[in-house]
């Protein structure tokens, strides 16, 4: 088995993050009304879709209940189901709009799994294939993508709303 190592992430994970509020960043984007300028890619009744504006790679998306909590046990059973559902929604998306060979979907809960907002429950859908990994990460602390997040955003928001 190979190691996927993103050295370039531990920069992000160990700054200095700003002083905490009682909102999170994805609560301000939950009640906010600026979409595009946010990557929303979709709302749904209790949860919405948007793009990483610090991607592992292109197309990476989290799934985000509008409730601010840091776990699965705050949620309803409704809530919970309206997660999953538009995380399936969102796999099905990137497949039409990127046609990955595979995904990481998953979860981090607290600090020490990894969460950088851990006082808000999201779920990461990231798009996956053979040989993605590259030297730039490595050489030049850089991740490449291969598509302008707005466009890319277009064209999830298209593919959700079918």
């Amino acid at each position: 088995m190979e190691s996927l190592y993103a050295p370039w992430r531990i920069q992000y994970i160990l700054a200095p993050k700003p002083a905490t509020t009682d909102t999170s960043v994805f609560a301000k984007i939950a009640q906010s009304t600026e979409d595009e300028a946010n990557y929303v890619v979709a709302r749904d009744r209790s949860c919405y879709a948007i793009l990483n504006t610090h991607p592992y790679t292109g197309g990476h998306m989290m799934v985000v209940p509008y409730k601010q909590i840091p776990d699965l046990h705050g949620l309803t059973d409704t809530e919970l189901s309206d997660l999953m559902k538009l995380v399936r929604r969102c796999q099905d998306a990137l497949t039409k709009v990127m046609k990955p060979q595979g995904f990481n979907i998953g979860i981090n809960l607290g600090r020490a799994a990894g969460a950088g907002i851990e006082e808000h429950l999201h779920i990461h859908i990231v798009p996956r294939w053979v040989g993605d990994t590259n030297f730039m990460p490595v050489i030049a602390n850089t991740t490449v993508l291969p598509e302008a997040l707005s466009e890319l955003a277009a064209k999830l928001r298209a593919a959700l709303a079918e």
